[in-house]
């Protein structure tokens, strides 16, 4: 396919998307399916138009003049791909193209975005959560949002029971890996280009051998933060498909016990060949509907509660999450949160710590549900965020993205992860 047929068809996916409320994903699939003769590199052009669409949606549709699908499409390729009115109009033109530019859509592509756009064009988020994000952000509310809506890299996070950073760093130089900036046990690969396929890491070798997991470096900065270490009974109360249960393993170094529990049988299902992939033997995995089995006499040295939330630290792989979020959706979160540091707060054990961690940026779910929690709870006393760090990275630890010194918000413009919260609260009596 050329390009003008690729524009026509990522028109398509986003009507689609719009039109029947379907997750990205979903759309660009079945769109594959029923368009046989679309190869593997069309597919991916197709899909990052779609998602560089929805990423930067705001601006898309200003600069075009409207947020039909169409015009989100055309909006992109001026703004964001940088192509010229004369060269978007003639691909529109050609056989397969979606067709000749309307007078009003030349005019509009032919203007520049204004200087003085409003916070939620520039920094493309939904306008209703402006007063939101600004308790988070702050001054840098449009910069820390704007970083929000780029393309991802893929993090790597190898596993030490099987190999070592070094080793797994050669096996990826093809792909220009390179070591993250903060975790000690990462690795970052670039984000794909337009014309340039997406990395399939899973489909290396070292990943059939356990030697690495994909995961954000975020994930691997919150894990590392919980300061755990060889013998140290562990509960991983929301393990989900498991990624923080094997990064917990691999820093106890196979020792003792580490439970992972998760009510949604369908999240922890993946979590058993990913066990046997990676070589930890000290996890124990409790059925989701045999909760009883978590607990523990005296309670656990660390719980930890990556707990479920709006994934607006996610958006930057998942952009058409943040268009559909709602404030029903938050407060339901909000809820769900509550009830599940509830539960763990009763399975700290004396001088244990409680880990809270969410992939949101809302200060719904995250420094206001732990002042919120710490004032039920005066038993918990909050760890600084500096003071773990140091201990854990033996390094300078980074400004939280919020400005506080107690908890850490890791965000794509501060640090270049994901954007992530990290709690970390010791029980005292």
């Amino acid at each position: 396919m050329k390009l003008a047929g690729r524009i026509a068809g990522a028109i398509e996916v986003l009507a689609e998307i719009f039109t029947r409320n379907r997750p990205a994903s979903e759309a660009l699939k079945d769109w594959g399916k029923t368009h046989r003769f679309a190869g593997s590199t069309d597919r991916h052009v197709i899909g990052t138009l779609v998602y560089d669409a929805l990423r930067h949606r705001n601006t898309a549709a200003m600069r075009a003049g409207n947020d039909t699908a169409r015009g989100l499409t055309l909006g992109t390729l001026a703004e964001i791909w940088q192509l010229p009115t004369s060269e978007i109009e003639s691909l529109c033109t050609e056989q397969f193209g979606p067709g000749e530019l309307t007078t009003q859509e030349k005019k509009a592509l032919a203007l520049q975005l204004p200087k003085d756009a409003p916070p939620h064009i520039t920094g493309d988020f939904p306008q209703w959560l402006e007063t939101d994000l600004r308790k988070t952000f702050g001054d840098n509310l449009v910069s820390e949002m704007a970083a929000l809506s780029q393309r991802a890299p893929i993090d790597l996070r190898v596993n030490t029971l099987k190999a070592s950073r070094i080793e797994v760093l050669q096996t990826f130089a093809k792909f220009a890996a390179k070591p993250t900036p903060f975790s000690s046990i990462g690795l970052r690969i670039p984000a794909s280009g337009i014309e340039v396929r997406n990395v399939s890491v899973e489909a290396e070798p070292a990943h059939g051998l356990g030697q690495f997991e994909v995961q954000d470096e975020a994930s691997q900065l919150a894990v590392l933060l919980t300061g755990v270490k060889p013998h140290d009974t562990v509960l991983d109360l929301c393990a989900g498909a498991g990624g923080k249960s094997l990064a917990l393993a691999a820093l106890m170094k196979n020792t003792s016990k580490l439970v992972a529990y998760d009510r949604d049988k369908h999240r922890l299902r993946p979590i058993f060949e990913r066990i046997t992939r990676s070589g930890a033997s000290c996890i124990e995995v409790v059925p989701y509907d045999e909760p009883q089995k978590i607990r523990v006499l005296g309670g656990y040295d660390l719980v930890v509660v990556d707990a479920p939330c709006t994934g607006s630290g996610t958006w930057r792989r998942k952009p058409d999450a943040k268009w559909r979020l709602s404030k029903k959706q938050i407060e339901i979160r909000v809820k769900e949160q509550v009830a599940l540091l509830e539960q763990a707060a009763a399975l700290v054990g004396r001088g244990g710590k409680l880990a809270y961690f969410t992939c949101s940026v809302l200060p719904q779910e995250n420094g206001e549900q732990v002042q919120a929690f710490l004032k039920r709870h005066g038993q918990f006393t909050i760890i600084p965020y500096p003071e773990q760090w140091t201990a854990a990275m033996a390094s300078t630890p980074p400004q939280s993205a919020d400005g506080r010194t107690d908890t850490l918000q890791l965000s794509p413009h501060t640090h270049g992860t994901d954007g992530f919260f990290v709690a970390i609260m010791r029980r005292m009596n």
